[in-house]
């Protein structure tokens, strides 16, 4: 798979500054993530949580995904890592969001009823800098109303989505490269393993 980076060069400091400074103030982000395009906001302010279920038109009933950018951090957020999630990271040839059953550190709005929520460790150069840069963990959920088909690329985002956002982070707008999103694993702490999404 094409790495984006190779074609696109990261954005300046000032875009980094811009977006970081909306995500404080509670804002919510239409950014280009290391799978689909995508809305994003700080996953520990429920109000800009509450504001992207607004957004897409979905049920808070549903959880959404969080990014981290290092690995070590899932033990802040996860209750009980299973020894496997750290190899399926690590072996992954694409990016892998894992549901685990107990999560914490999060807005409440963030997990499903049950205390679960999916998380994805970033290793795209753009969402690893922005994570690192706001020091927080971010919601990452595709950038559509809810049913209808996520956005393969900028283009293909709704003119209803672009307009609801706080911001939209000026890069990668042209790259028409159909992208897909992330294969999701639910691993519960009993040692089942259910595929998502391949």
């Amino acid at each position: 798979m094409r790495r984006p980076e190779q074609n696109h060069p990261l954005p300046s400091e000032e875009e980094f500054r811009k977006t970081i400074e909306v995500l404080r103030a509670g804002g919510v982000i239409l950014y280009p993530t290391d799978t689909i395009w995508g809305l994003g906001c700080d996953a520990r302010n429920e109000e800009a949580v509450e504001k992207i279920y607004r957004i897409k038109q979905r049920s808070e009933a549903k959880s959404l995904i969080i990014l981290l950018h290092d690995e070590g951090l899932l033990n802040k957020h996860v209750n009980e890592v299973p020894s496997v999630a750290w190899d399926l990271i690590e072996f992954s040839e694409r990016p892998i969001t894992i549901i685990y059953d107990k999560v914490g550190g999060l807005a409440q709005n963030v997990t499903a009823p049950d205390g679960s929520c999916g998380i994805r460790i970033c290793k795209d150069p753009f969402c690893n800098r922005l994570l690192h840069k706001f020091g927080r963990p971010l919601v990452s959920t595709s950038a559509n109303i809810s049913g209808l088909p996520a956005p393969r690329n900028f283009r293909e985002i709704s003119s209803e989505i672009r307009n609801a956002v706080d911001y939209i982070v000026g890069w990668r707008m042209d790259d028409m490269e159909p992208s897909e999103p992330s294969t999701i694993i639910r691993l519960k702490n009993n040692g089942e393993v259910t595929i998502i999404r391949k």
